[in-house]
């Protein structure tokens, strides 16, 4: 097993163009079988050719497989090609996004430390820090993602890390990531980024100076809405042992004579993820459902490429009609972030969020009347989904919370889907028309 993606990634393809490698990245034939397909290696342990091997690989000084809680060869797969298309110098998958996020916190985060994070973020990620997180003395600083000052004053000797997204849920919106990498390197913290949204296929925060990247896999690089997963991947650069984060340079606690930095330089944050966090916290992402993810990373491109197309027709569409009140999306130069997207992504991603003239009833009634578009609480689908998420996936958050996070009473988030542009439009004017008419005859009855 390794945390260096160059260990797990054919060398012929290492430098090949991105879509190659969401085909072969960190694949190979099958050595017992010549199988071309990954196999899915599901079990849960490994058998030890002598004793001294046996206690090498507790020790960590012999890279061989010992349980499938923290390492397996299917998995291993799945790593290698996310740590290629992130650029990254090695990876962990995990049981879902909201697992990476956890042990990278892990790691970094200890009692009586702060996290720094943006506004414009996922509700689940702001309940994480807000309702979990400070259950361990962690203390969540929520900053406005786009006012950078901000970062500078919230960022003290006990911050642990700053974080953002690379394109807000749901409020699409991207930040100057250099920038607020600058920020956070001047105070001596790493910048750890979920890049969901935009999936490498459209952005890659390590070459813009974040240091941890996280995903849901979930989302569109499977693509199709059946398995839950998430991924940390390691940009390799990070001093760590110049700012005191013990869990990853200097003598390890939980590993007799184990330094990360100094015995796996070249990923030491990844494999701290795998062998403290996966190890203690039973967070690994399971064999099959890596087998599954790889499927979808093989056209994820190609999808990419739909999705932001027809995202594109999407907004174009609500932008001109007459019963919408608004519409923000990346590639609209009506964006506040507009300038930004076109600097750090190659496009400008499958999601699109708007709000109805009848507002925040009207949401709720498109979310329930749309046929084609499914009202689910995912994104990142090969078919269209939409939500409320002022009654579903931020209604945990307070109203002034909500509305810190972009999150206004008629907003509508739609993940766009690959279905023919055509239908996807009639769909949402049959359902903007039965909001409307509702709303009309509510009104009349009053």
């Amino acid at each position: 097993m390794s945390d260096d993606a160059s260990d797990g990634t054919d060398a012929e393809f290492g430098t090949a163009e991105f879509g190659t490698r969401s085909v072969h990245a960190g694949q190979r034939a099958d050595p017992a079988t010549g199988a071309r397909a990954p196999p899915i290696y599901q079990t849960t342990s490994y058998t030890f050719p002598d004793a001294e091997t046996a206690a090498e690989r507790y020790a960590l000084a012999d890279d061989g497989y010992i349980y499938s809680r923290i390492s397996n060869p299917t998995v291993e797969m799945l790593e290698d090609r996310l740590a290629s298309l992130e650029n990254g110098a090695g990876a962990v998958a995990t049981g879902s996004g909201m697992a990476a996020l956890d042990s990278a916190t892990l790691l970094l985060a200890e009692a009586g430390d702060n996290v720094v994070c943006s506004t414009d973020t996922y509700g689940g990620t702001t309940a994480y820090f807000s309702k979990t997180a400070t259950r361990r003395d962690i203390e969540p600083r929520f900053v406005p993602t786009l006012e950078y000052d901000a970062y500078e004053e919230a960022i003290d000797e006990d911050t642990a890390f700053v974080h953002v997204e690379t394109v807000g849920n749901p409020s699409l919106v991207t930040p100057d990531f250099e920038r607020v990498a600058e920020i956070a390197h001047e105070n001596g913290v790493p910048l750890v980024v979920d890049n969901t949204f935009a999936t490498p296929a459209l952005c890659r925060p390590l070459e813009h100076g974040a240091d941890v990247v996280w995903e849901s896999t979930t989302k569109w690089l499977h693509g199709s809405g059946t398995t839950v997963g998430g991924v940390l991947v390691d940009g390799g650069t990070f001093p760590w042992g110049e700012h005191g984060y013990d869990e990853i340079a200097g003598q390890n606690h939980a590993y007799h004579d184990v330094d990360f930095s100094r015995d796996f330089p070249e990923a030491p944050f990844a494999a701290a993820a795998r062998f403290r966090s996966l190890r203690t916290l039973g967070n690994q992402q399971s064999p099959f459902d890596a087998w599954q993810t790889l499927q979808g990373l093989e056209s994820l491109p190609l999808r990419m490429d739909k999705h932001c197309e027809n995202a594109a027709i999407v907004a174009e569409y609500l932008a001109d009609h007459e019963d919408v009140a608004w519409v923000t999306q990346p590639g609209l130069e009506s964006h506040p972030t507009h300038d930004n997207a076109a600097r750090y992504l190659d496009d400008y991603s499958g999601m699109v969020a708007f709000g109805l003239e009848t507002g925040y009833a009207g949401g709720k009634t498109l979310c329930e009347s749309v046929e084609v578009a499914q009202f689910l609480a995912n994104i990142g689908d090969a078919k269209t989904l939409v939500i409320h998420p002022a009654s579903t996936t931020h209604g945990q958050l307070t109203p002034d919370e909500q509305e810190e996070a972009g999150v206004t009473p008629d907003l509508i988030r739609m993940s766009v889907g690959i279905e023919d542009p055509a239908d996807i439009l009639a769909d949402l004017e049959q359902a903007i028309e039965t909001a409307t008419r509702t709303a009309t005859e509510g009104d009349e009855r009053t």
